[in-house]
């Protein structure tokens, strides 16, 4: 029992997600070393990088993404017909000019299977 006031803390493994929140950038609007920080795989959350954040643009093979008003209608029309393929309950959809946020999916989904699905993700 937790004394009063004190954080409660969980007992064995979460419980499943009622949903996944997803959200992605479009290419080049948040690169490695981001003044805004920025997220390096299997590392977490990076402070501010400057040289790397030149490196990383000088890299790009096109242009920084920015999605204008009927590109993101396209985007968001693509997520709901993705999501009613696979069966998934879209709670909330957002494509703005530069991300992208949605909220979807049974409880049985793994996130693996949610982020590798999604409209334009990678393999692997």
């Amino acid at each position: 029992m937790n004394a009063p006031g004190a954080v409660p803390r969980c007992e064995g493994s979460l419980p499943d997600p009622l949903a996944f929140f997803v959200t992605w950038s479009t290419y080049g609007t948040w690169l490695p070393g981001d003044r805004r920080g920025w997220i390096e795989y299997r590392h977490g959350w990076q402070l501010p990088d400057p040289v790397r954040e030149l490196e990383a643009r000088a890299k790009m093979t096109e242009d920084a993404c920015v999605l204008d008003r009927q590109q993101r209608l396209v985007v968001e029309r693509t997520i709901r017909e993705h999501c009613a393929i696979r069966g998934w309950e879209l709670h909330a959809v957002n494509c703005r000019t530069i991300t992208c946020t949605s909220s979807s999916a049974p409880l049985s989904t793994p996130i693996e299977s949610v982020c590798n699905s999604r409209p334009g993700a990678r393999d692997g």
